[in-house]
């Protein structure tokens, strides 16, 4: 797997859970070109195969490494620091969001989400970056 040259942005979702991923597949990939991987471990191997994309979803509680790794991970790279990060998550604890935010993810969504809610956050965090 690897994105396309067009001009379309990219995103990378890290989900496990099987319908979730379905949906933001199906919802996302109107706009955008989408790879879709079960875990922080396997989007990171995707990156750094030299994948960039525009913009990386990961659910918080991945299997192997989860949002909140992957984004610090992301955070302490050079090469891929600046790449914008929303975790989604289940868990609507303040602390939880805080911990998220402050190690580098850009927002954070609470599941259900309304996949709208979610398409105009990414236009707010794309726009803030400016792509």
């Amino acid at each position: 797997m690897a994105f396309s040259n067009s001009d379309t942005l990219k995103i990378v979702v890290v989900e496990d859970e099987m319908t979730m991923q379905l949906i933001l597949k199906k919802y996302l990939s109107t706009l955008y070109q989408v790879e879709i991987f079960k875990d922080g471990v396997d989007a990171m191997a995707f990156l750094q195969q030299g994948n960039v994309p525009d913009l990386i979803i990961s659910d918080l509680n991945t299997p192997v490494m989860g949002g909140l790794e992957l984004t610090r991970q992301l955070r302490a790279s050079d090469f891929f620091n600046a790449i914008p990060i929303i975790i989604l998550s289940g868990e609507e604890s303040s602390e939880m969001i805080i911990q998220c935010l402050e190690a580098g993810a850009d927002d954070y969504l609470v599941k259900p989400f309304n996949p709208k809610e979610l398409e105009a956050r990414l236009r707010v965090v794309l726009r803030r970056i400016r792509k």
